[in-house]
């Protein structure tokens, strides 16, 4: 069976997508090296596949906000964000209830300035920097691989 196009289950009173937020952490070289900007990755709690550090909108925090304190929660990132996103990408979430939930993902860019070994999810996921190119051939969004592709 085919699927509805969003915008018309939209009119016809469908449930809109959730809205969360990410952050896009990037470690940038030094004038000394030859590396290329690196992204970081983290695992998924529930199938270990590599994603950016998301979550949902926290009250008294500014969407970007929010999004660095994803990064801190599940990836160990202290940094600076920016606060204007650079993109988005949808998903669906599985809930607890079982019941698929679609989302729209607001990106945030944040430059990583330490990356602390004692955060709240440590030992749940684990991190992995790798180049942008690299990082759209580990995730698993079609949008968010376009995204990533435009970092390099």
């Amino acid at each position: 069976m085919m699927e509805m196009p969003h915008f018309l289950g939209t009119l016809m009173g469908k449930k809109p997508d959730a809205l969360q937020v990410a952050a896009l952490c990037l470690r940038r070289p030094d004038a000394e090296t030859t590396k290329d900007v690196e992204v970081l990755l983290v695992s998924s709690l529930d199938t270990g596949r590599w994603i950016v550090p998301k979550g949902w909108p926290m009250r008294g925090k500014t969407l970007a906000e929010a999004a660095l304190r994803e990064a801190w929660e599940e990836a160990g990132v202290k940094g600076t964000v920016k606060h204007e996103p650079v993109g988005n990408y949808v998903y669906t979430k599985v809930r607890k209830t079982g019941l698929d939930q679609r989302c729209q993902v607001l990106c945030f860019i944040v430059d990583v300035e330490e990356l602390e070994d004692k955060y709240p999810e440590a030992g749940r996921r684990k991190r992995k920097w790798v180049t942008p190119k690299a990082a759209a051939k580990r995730v698993q969004e079609k949008d968010l691989k376009l995204l990533l592709r435009t970092l390099s």
